[in-house]
C-alpha cells in the first residue's frame, strides 16, 4: 500500500482488525522506503497521521455528527467535529480507542526510524557559501551533488517569509535550471559567474554548495532535505 488514505480511520467498517491490517500494509510500505532511505513523501504523511490521531484521542468531544463520515483535513484542523452518535455507542468507542491506541503506538515508532534516518544522512551532508555572500540570501543559487560525483544539480531558491501574530516561518521555493558537470580547470566561483551572466536579474546573488559524502535517492529524500536544511542555514547564518 503506497498510502494511507488522510480518512483510512473513519472510512468503512470501524473494526481494530480491519484497520490494523490496512495500517501495517501502510507501514511495510514505509519500512521498505526507509531501508532504501528514502523518506518522503512519508515522513510529512506520517506526520500528519500522527497528529490526527492524538487530535481525536485529546478532543474526545469532536468527530463527524453523521459518524461514519468523510473528515478533511480542514476538519481536523478547526476541530469542527461532533460526536454525539458516537459517543452513544459504548462499543464503537471503545474499538475506536484501541484502533487509536495501537496506531498511535505504531506510527510513532516509524517516525522514530524515519528521523534517525534523517539525522544521519543530515550528519553527512555539508553546506557552504560560494564566494562572498551578500546580505540579503534570501534569493540566489544552490548547487547540490556528491563528493564521489563532479555532477550537480543547479536550482535557483527563493525564501519566502510568513507573519502571524504569534510566529514567523520561512519557506523555500526552488527553480530547477539544470546540472552541470565540473571540470577540473573551473571554479564553483566561475560556475556562479555564468549564472550572473545568464540570469543578470540577480547581479549579486547568494550562492551555495551542499555535498553529501554518500549517494542519496535525489527526489525521495536529497531533495527535500536540501530545501529544510537551506532554510536552517540560513536562518542560523543571518542572526
Amino acid at each position: 500500500m503506497d498510502r494511507l488514505d488522510e480518512n483510512w480511520l473513519t472510512d468503512g467498517l470501524i473494526d481494530f482488525e480491519y484497520k490494523k491490517y490496512i495500517l501495517l500494509a501502510y507501514l511495510k510500505t514505509v519500512k521498505d522506503n526507509f531501508n532504501d532511505k528514502k523518506l518522503f513523501p512519508f515522513m510529512s504523511d506520517l506526520i500528519f497521521h500522527y497528529r490526527n490521531l492524538k487530535l481525536v484521542r485529546e478532543k474526545k468531544e469532536i468527530i463527524v455528527e453523521n459518524f461514519p463520515k468523510e473528515i478533511t483535513k480542514a476538519d481536523f484542523k478547526n476541530l469542527k467535529l461532533s460526536y454525539k452518535k458516537l459517543i452513544e455507542d459504548d462499543e464503537i468507542m471503545k474499538e475506536l480507542d484501541s484502533i487509536i491506541d495501537f496506531s498511535t503506538n505504531k506510527i510513532k515508532n516509524r517516525l522514530n526510524e524515519g528521523k534517525e534516518i534523517y539525522d544521519y544522512l543530515e550528519k553527512h551532508i555539508e553546506i557552504h557559501p560560494v564566494g562572498l555572500t551578500p546580505i540579503n540570501s534570501d534569493e540566489g543559487y544552490i548547487f547540490i551533488g556528491e563528493k564521489s560525483n563532479n555532477t550537480y544539480s543547479i536550482f535557483r531558491y527563493l525564501i519566502t517569509i510568513f507573519e502571524n501574530s504569534v510566529d514567523r516561518f520561512r519557506a523555500v521555493n526552488f527553480q530547477y535550471l539544470g546540472t552541470f558537470k565540473k571540470m577540473i580547470v573551473e571554479t564553483y566561483e566561475s560556475i556562479k559567474k555564468n549564472l550572473i551572466n545568464n540570469y543578470r536579474e540577480l547581479p549579486n546573488p547568494a550562492t551555495y554548495l551542499m555535498l553529501s559524502s554518500f549517494e542519496i535517492p535525489f527526489d525521495e529524500t536529497y531533495l527535500p532535505m536540501a530545501k529544510r536544511m537551506l532554510v536552517q542555514y540560513l536562518e542560523t547564518n543571518s542572526r
